[in-house]
């Protein structure tokens, strides 16, 4: 059986299972009230998720406790997660009612696994009425949202004729778009081999060409990859940058000259490569929204007005990678100037140093606030021609106060912003959350 991965479950390929240490932060953030530390939280006591199996360590009615917290809170992972207790009676009396309910919640926010566990709830009367045509339109909603596993169940539909008319140039696609994903690629591939012979060749050009065409529902990312390196797409991106989340929700920042001629923008992040879509831009000042799916771990945002000559600041980014490689590199150094060329006010001189690929990369300060945004270097060049000498370190980053303000405009998105910082941080946290934040952003 295959079955869908959240973002949490990709946690488990990295770890089996918390230090004790880990736990103890994870619980203190939970205690605060972050939905994402909470539901992260039920995970550590949900064993299953992790290993597969049930372990002396599991602890179900934390879960629950937990899971329910973030509910609560509107988060869609914990209200996914809290509806698969109560459909299978983990941790709480099974309430298939409460189940259905959960799951509505959170596939009304556009959580595809939700959407793709209703159409297997539907398709088998669980918890709900049987009904193939509820279960096509759930797996139809999930796979435009790019859930592998639903574009698989698509196919199967379509193949067998399952609450639709047989297609088979329909299953060919779906099948073609399964077989990208991890979650999928085995069981897709099997099904493309039995209906190949079945279709003639201008068949399968119509399905691939399908494929290549299929849009993601009203702009919602696509889980690609499990990685990005590993990625069977043969398309190269023309440009690469960085980006870092300031919601947990998914909303990110980067630069506008890194994503302003894309036709198509791709993360890749710790879950994997996935789309995103520019919400909008301040060309005037370098700045653009993005929107990913997920739940991402964000930066808060500080104005930048406090900032000192001589202040220490880092950032976290992806610079020259086709050199470098793909694994986020640290840059560290001091605030230059409070203005950039020419005395622009818009941006501040830092000395950290930075490399093409830096671009849209977080400018944090010792208490990991983000005060500016990585955007240029002094042209190298016109520096020669003027002093005859090469520039060294001499880089610029567009002030937060310019961000928060572009940020008003688009409220839903302002409100959502993380409270700054008021103490220091040590050097190593400001670095692990700026890390966490930190995308790389291929442009294509």
């Amino acid at each position: 059986m295959i079955w869908g991965s959240s973002i949490f479950q990709l946690l488990a390929q990295q770890s089996a299972a918390y230090s004790k240490r880990q736990l103890e932060e994870l619980k203190a953030k939970a205690e605060k009230g972050d939905a994402k530390a909470q539901c992260e939280l039920g995970m550590s006591y949900n064993m299953e998720v992790f290993m597969g199996y049930n372990s002396s360590t599991t602890n179900y009615v934390e879960s629950v406790k937990w899971y329910r917290m973030a509910a609560e809170q509107g988060d869609a992972e914990g209200e996914y997660w809290l509806a698969g207790c109560y459909k299978d009676g983990k941790g709480l009396p099974k309430d298939c009612s409460e189940a259905e309910k959960w799951y509505l919640k959170a596939a009304e926010q556009g959580h595809a696994h939700a959407q793709t566990s209703l159409g297997y709830m539907y398709r088998a009367g669980e918890c709900v009425p049987r009904s193939y045509a509820e279960s096509t339109k759930w797996f139809r909603r999930a796979a435009a949202r790019g859930d592998a596993v639903a574009q698989f169940q698509l196919g199967m539909y379509y193949q067998n004729g399952w609450g639709v008319d047989t297609n088979l140039v329909e299953a060919y696609k779906w099948f073609l778009l399964a077989k990208e994903s991890f979650q999928a690629k085995k069981e897709a591939q099997n099904c493309i081999i039995d209906i190949d012979e079945e279709l003639s060749a201008s068949q399968r050009s119509e399905g691939q060409r399908l494929a290549n065409e299929f849009k993601l529902r009203r702009g919602q990312p696509e889980i690609i990859s499990k990685s990005p390196v590993t990625t069977e797409t043969t398309e190269s991106p023309k440009a690469t940058g960085t980006a870092f989340f300031i919601t947990n929700d998914g909303y990110l920042i980067s630069n506008y000259h890194v994503v302003k001629v894309a036709a198509k923008v791709r993360l890749v992040t710790g879950a994997g490569l996935i789309d995103a879509t520019v919400v909008a831009v301040d060309a005037a000042n370098d700045l653009a929204l993005l929107k990913a799916a997920g739940t991402f771990a964000p930066l808060p945002v500080a104005t930048s007005r406090g900032v000192k000559l001589g202040a220490t600041v880092a950032t976290v980014g992806f610079p020259a990678t086709g050199l470098q490689g793909f694994s986020p590199k640290l840059a560290k150094g001091e605030i230059g100037s409070l203005a950039g060329a020419a005395d622009d006010p818009r941006y501040f001189q830092i000395s950290l140093p930075v490399q093409p690929g830096n671009s849209g990369g977080a400018l944090v300060d010792a208490r990991g606030n983000v005060v500016g945004i990585v955007a240029a270097k002094l042209n190298a060049a016109a520096a020669l021609a003027a002093t005859g000498s090469l520039p060294e370190n001499v880089n610029y980053a567009v002030k937060s106060s310019l961000l928060l303000s572009f940020l008003e405009s688009v409220p839903e998105v302002s409100a959502k912003l993380k409270e700054p910082n008021t103490k220091d941080e040590s050097f190593e946290e400001v670095v692990k959350s700026a890390q966490a934040a930190a995308v790389l952003v291929l442009v294509y």
